[in-house]
C-alpha cells in the first residue's frame, strides 16, 4: 500500500483500524482490520473543529479512493467536516475475511466500524452503487446521529416487472461471474471505462490497485453475487427493509446522478425521488456511472451542507439539520395568493356563452383546406371527456404525461384535460431532435407517454419510459408491438359515459414541465406550476392586448397551447413544427384565410422564408394576411431590414418582437415603430446607451428588469442589481410569471436565483436612457480580448447589414483574457466551403464591427451557420468557436 501512488490523497489520510465484529458471518469474538480515508486526525492538529462527519461508502468495485475529493473539501478552514471513507471488508485495502458477506452482513459491519471510531453525530452518510444502499442501511439504523443523506448512482429497489439491468445480468451468468468478477479484472476494467471522460493513467492505477490478482478479487466476485434480482433472494428481505425504510426519513437528502448509466439508469433515480420527495436534485447531463469522477461533486455537496445549519438540540436527543436562510423561488412572485384564474377557466366560459358554436382551433391541411376543428363547446367536451379518461386510466394528480403530439385538435384537447387533472405536461418538442428529445424525455422520467405512432415506435426503440397511449385506435397488432395500453380516442369515449366530479388541483403545484430549446448546451426541463402557467396567460393578455374574439396563427407550439387560455381561436400552418424555415408564405396566408387571422406568431427563421417564397400569392392570399392586426416574432433577434420586409407584407400588423425565454415568456416588447425610434436615437447619440445590441424595449406587464454589471473577465460576479443607462451586465427579471424552479438540476437553480428575488437569465444586456434594454448577446458567449470585454451582437448586426452577409457570429478563439475576436459570416449566396474569408469581404467586415468598437482579428465564411433545430436562428457560438480555433490553428476546415 503506497499512498503516494493515489493521485488526490494526501498519505496523511489513510489509516487502519480494528474493529470487533457483530456479524453474523463471523465468528464470535473475531476481530476485522479496516483501511479508511480519514481527515478526522489531521483536522484536530490544524485547530480545526468540524462540523460533523461525512460517512462515505463506496460501491462495487470502487473503494475509498472515489470519495478523494470530499476529503480535500472537506479539510479546508473555511468549512472543515469531517469525512470518514471506508474500505469495506473484502475490499479496497481492508482485510479479506473470505467470508461471504450478505447486504445485512455488510451494514452490520459498516456500524461496527462506527461504533469502533465511536463516531458521534451529527453525520451526513454518502453513497454510491451498493455502498448507497448500505449508507441507508446504516442511517436507518442510527437515526439519533443521522443528519443527512447523500446518494450518487444507486438503487433501493428493483421495479416489479423490470429485468436488472444488461450489464448486471451479464456479470451473474454463471458461465461469466467467477471468469468476469474474480479470476481476471475484467469487471473492474468494464466499470472503469464507463467514466466521462476517461480516467487519467494513475488515476486508473490507483482505483486497480488494491485488487491485483484473483486472491485480492474475492469481495468483487460476492458483491456482484449478492445482488437480490428476485425474491428468493437471501438478501431481498434485507434490501425491502431498506427500500420501505428510506420513505420514513425525515432528513435533507441530495441526489446526484449520471444519466449516462448503464446500471443505475434514470428509472432509478425516479423510486428515488418517490422514496425522498423533499430531496434536493441534480443529473449531471453527460456523466454516467462514476459521476464522481466525471464531475465535480464535492462543490455541490459543500454548497448543500452550507445551506443548512447543524442544530444538535433537536427533539429526542438527535441530530438535524435546519435550513439556513436562501433565496427563495417564491420571492419571484409577491402575490401568490391572489388573482388565480385557472388556465382552462375561459375556455369553459366561452363553451357556455354565445360563442359556444365558433370555432376555436382548427388544424391546415397541405392543399390549404380545414381539415378539422373544433367549437369552443366541442373543444370543453373533449378536454372533460378526455380527463375522464385519463383519471380512469391511472393519471392522478401529479403524475408526469409526455405529450408527443402535433400542434393542433388533439394536441390542445391532452394538454387542457392533464391540466385539468392537476397531471404535469412534459413538452419536449421534436424540435430537439432525436438526440435532444430522448435526453429530455428519459430526464424527466414521465409516467404516462402520450404520442402518434412515430413517436410511440421511437419510444420503442429509445427506450423511453412511460406507460403509453396513443392518439388513435390502433391495431392489436401494432398496440402489441408499440406497447400501447389505450387511446385517446377510446378514453375519450369512455369518459363521455362517466360522471366523475374533477377537483381543481392546487395553484402552486408542478403544471407543467417545458425544455429549453437546447441552443446553449443540453436542453433543460423548466418547471411551471399552475398558477405561473397562467400569470404567463396573464402577462401576454395584458402586454400585447391579445384578448378573447382575437384568431391567432401560430407558427410556434408553445403560442398555439397558450391561445386557447387566451380565448383566442388558434389554427397552425402546414408546416413541419420542428423546422421553423418550412413555413411559406401560401401555407401562413392559407392559415390566415381561415380564420380570418388578427394575430401571427412565426420566428425570424420562419419570416425569412416566408418573405422568400411570398412572389406566388394571390390577392386572397394577400388580403388575408393584409387583414393581421398584430406580428409576433421572438426566438432570436429579428432584423430591422426583416422587419421592413415583413411590414410590407403585412401592411396593417403592427409588429412586435418580445424578448424572453423558455423560463420566463415574454420579458420585454417593443413595436417595429420603436425599433426604429431606439436606432435613430443611436445613430443621433441622443439618448444615453443606445446602441450596442438589439433593442428589445421594455419590461412587460407585471415584470421588473436589472442587470448585474460584468467584471473584467467576462463574468457577472456581484448581487445587486442596477438599471443605470450604458452598465453592461446579466439580464435579470422578477415576474409573476417566471418559472418555478429547474427540473431535477439543484445546482443549475441556485445558480439562477442567487440574486435574491430575481431569476439570472444568461443573457447580457444594458438599458438606455429611455429605459429600454438593449440584449448584447450570452454571457457564456461574452469574448475576453486582452484589452476589452467584447459582447458579440452589436458588431453581429452590424456586419448583417452588409451586402452579401446573411447571418454572422462573432467568437473568442484563445484562452480568457487574451481571447482573438473572430467574425465567422454567412454569405449570400451561399459559399461553396467553408474557410477564410476573401480579403474584400474581410476587409467589409471588420471596418462594420469597428462601427461597435470592436477589432476583428480574423474573418471565416461558413455555407451555413450551425443554429438550433427549434428556432433555427440561435447560432451555436461555442461549437464555432472550437471550429475557428481548429481552422486558424492550420486544421481542415470541414463543416462547422
Amino acid at each position: 500500500m503506497v499512498t503516494a501512488d493515489w493521485p488526490g490523497v494526501d498519505p496523511e489520510w489513510s489509516r487502519r483500524i480494528d474493529v470487533p465484529s457483530t456479524s453474523a458471518a463471523d465468528e464470535p469474538g473475531t476481530v476485522r482490520r479496516w483501511h479508511l480515508l480519514d481527515n478526522g486526525a489531521q483536522l484536530s492538529r490544524r485547530g480545526l473543529a468540524p462540523a460533523g462527519t461525512l460517512l462515505c461508502v463506496h460501491g462495487n468495485p470502487t473503494w475509498s479512493y472515489l470519495w478523494r475529493t470530499l476529503l480535500a473539501a472537506g479539510s479546508r478552514p473555511e468549512q472543515p467536516w469531517r469525512v470518514v471513507a471506508v474500505d469495506q471488508l473484502d475490499m479496497g485495502f481492508s482485510e479479506r475475511t473470505g467470508t461471504f458477506r450478505r447486504l445485512a452482513d455488510r451494514i452490520n459491519d459498516l456500524g461496527d466500524l462506527t461504533a469502533a471510531l465511536e463516531l458521534d453525530g451529527p453525520v451526513v452518510t454518502v453513497g454510491h452503487d451498493w455502498g448507497g444502499v448500505i449508507s441507508l442501511g446504516w442511517a436507518l439504523a442510527h437515526p439519533q446521529q443521522l443528519a443527512g443523506v447523500v446518494l450518487t448512482n444507486t438503487a433501493v429497489h428493483q421495479p416489479a416487472g423490470s429485468p436488472i439491468p444488461p450489464a448486471l445480468r451479464l456479470a451473474l451468468h454463471p458461465a461469466v461471474h467467477k471468469w468476469g468478477t474474480t479470476t481476471s479484472d475484467a469487471f473492474l476494467r468494464v466499470t472503469h471505462a464507463l467514466a466521462r471522460p476517461q480516467l487519467a493513467p494513475g488515476v486508473r492505477r490507483a482505483f486497480m490497485a488494491p485488487y491485483a490478482g484473483a486472491g485480492r478479487r474475492g469481495g468483487v466476485g460476492n458483491f456482484v453475487a449478492d445482488i437480490p434480482a428476485d425474491p428468493s433472494h437471501p438478501s431481498f428481505a434485507a434490501l425491502r427493509r431498506v427500500a420501505e425504510g428510506v420513505r420514513g426519513l425525515k432528513v435533507p437528502a441530495l441526489l446526484l446522478w449520471g444519466p449516462r448509466d448503464p446500471i443505475f439508469s434514470d428509472r432509478y433515480l425516479k423510486d428515488l425521488i418517490g422514496r425522498l420527495p423533499d430531496a434536493k436534485v441534480h443529473r449531471f447531463e453527460g456523466a454516467g456511472h462514476l459521476v464522481a469522477e466525471d464531475r465535480d461533486i464535492a462543490g455541490p455537496v459543500f454548497e448543500w451542507l452550507a445551506g443548512y445549519g447543524v442544530d444538535s438540540a433537536a427533539g429526542g436527543g438527535g441530530t438535524v439539520f435546519a435550513a439556513a436562510a436562501q433565496p427563495a423561488v417564491r420571492s419571484l412572485t409577491p402575490d401568490s395568493g391572489t388573482g388565480f384564474t385557472p388556465l382552462w377557466e375561459p375556455l369553459a366560459e366561452l363553451a357556455a356563452g354565445p360563442a359556444g358554436g365558433d370555432t376555436a382551433v382548427a388544424e391546415m391541411a397541405s392543399d390549404g383546406s380545414v381539415s378539422r376543428s373544433l367549437s369552443w363547446l366541442e373543444l370543453e367536451q373533449q378536454i372533460a371527456a378526455v380527463a375522464k379518461g385519463l383519471r380512469q386510466a391511472g393519471v392522478r394528480t401529479g403524475s408526469r404525461v409526455s405529450l408527443m403530439v402535433p400542434p393542433g385538435v388533439d394536441l390542445t384537447v391532452v394538454l387542457y384535460a392533464c391540466l385539468r387533472l392537476g397531471a404535469v405536461v412534459v413538452v419536449a418538442d421534436a424540435g430537439l431532435g432525436t438526440r435532444g428529445l430522448s435526453r429530455a424525455v428519459k430526464g424527466a422520467a414521465p409516467d404516462f407517454l402520450i404520442g402518434i405512432d412515430k413517436a410511440l415506435a421511437a419510444a420503442s426503440v429509445l427506450g423511453w419510459p412511460g406507460r403509453r397511449i396513443s392518439v388513435r385506435d390502433l391495431p392489436s397488432a401494432r398496440r402489441r408491438l408499440l406497447a400501447v395500453e389505450t387511446s385517446l380516442a377510446a378514453l375519450a369515449r369512455q369518459g363521455k359515459l362517466m360522471t366523475p366530479v374533477l377537483q381543481d388541483p392546487d395553484p402552486d403545484a408542478p403544471a407543467a414541465v417545458l425544455f429549453t430549446s437546447g441552443s446553449t448546451g443540453p436542453a433543460k426541463g423548466v418547471v411551471y406550476t399552475q398558477r405561473r402557467l397562467a400569470a404567463m396567460r396573464d402577462t401576454v393578455a395584458a402586454t400585447l392586448g391579445i384578448r378573447p374574439g382575437a384568431r391567432l396563427v401560430a407558427g410556434f407550439a408553445p403560442f398555439a397551447l397558450l391561445g386557447p387560455a387566451l380565448g383566442a381561436v388558434s389554427v397552425t400552418p402546414a408546416m413541419d413544427v420542428t423546422a421553423p424555415r418550412t413555413l411559406t408564405a401560401r401555407a401562413l396566408a392559407d392559415a390566415a384565410a381561415a380564420i380570418d387571422a388578427t394575430v401571427v406568431f412565426a420566428s425570424p427563421a420562419a419570416l425569412r422564408n416566408v418573405l422568400a417564397t411570398r412572389n406566388g400569392l394571390g390577392q386572397a392570399s394577400r388580403q388575408a394576411l393584409g387583414r393581421v392586426d398584430l406580428l409576433l416574432s421572438a426566438g432570436a433577434p429579428v432584423a430591422e431590414t426583416l422587419l421592413a420586409e415583413t411590414q410590407r407584407l403585412l401592411p396593417h400588423a403592427s409588429l412586435h418582437t418580445p424578448y424572453g425565454m423558455t423560463e420566463a415568456l415574454p420579458v420585454t416588447d417593443i413595436s417595429y415603430e420603436q425599433i426604429r425610434a431606439a436606432a435613430a436615437d443611436d445613430a443621433a447619440g441622443h439618448t444615453a446607451g443606445a446602441g450596442n445590441g438589439v433593442c428589445v424595449g421594455r419590461p412587460v406587464h407585471g415584470a421588473r428588469v436589472a442587470v448585474i454589471p460584468l467584471a473584467a473577465d467576462g463574468t457577472a460576479p456581484g448581487d445587486t442589481p442596477v438599471t443605470e443607462p450604458g452598465t453592461t451586465g446579466e439580464i435579470l427579471v422578477s415576474a409573476p410569471h417566471v418559472k418555478e424552479t429547474y427540473d431535477r438540476l439543484w445546482l443549475t437553480q441556485r445558480e439562477s436565483i442567487r440574486t435574491a428575488g430575481w431569476h439570472r437569465t444568461g443573457d447580457v444586456g444594458h438599458f438606455d436612457g429611455a429605459g429600454r434594454l438593449w440584449v448584447e448577446g450570452r454571457l457564456a458567449h461574452v469574448v475576453t480580448a486582452p484589452d476589452a470585454v467584447v459582447t458579440p451582437v452589436g458588431a453581429e448586426q452590424a456586419i448583417e447589414r452588409l451586402d452579401g452577409v446573411g447571418l454572422a457570429a462573432v467568437v473568442g478563439v484563445g484562452p480568457s483574457g487574451t481571447q482573438a475576436v473572430v467574425a465567422v459570416v454567412e454569405t449570400v449566396p451561399q459559399a461553396r466551403r467553408a474557410g477564410p474569408a476573401a480579403p474584400q469581404l474581410a476587409a467589409r467586415v471588420r471596418e462594420a464591427a469597428r462601427t461597435q468598437g470592436v477589432s476583428v482579428s480574423a474573418v471565416l465564411v461558413v455555407p451555413s451557420q450551425p443554429t438550433d433545430i427549434r428556432h433555427n436562428a440561435k447560432i451555436d457560438r461555442t461549437r464555432l468557436s472550437r471550429w475557428a480555433a481548429a481552422v486558424l490553428s492550420g486544421g481542415r476546415a470541414g463543416r462547422p
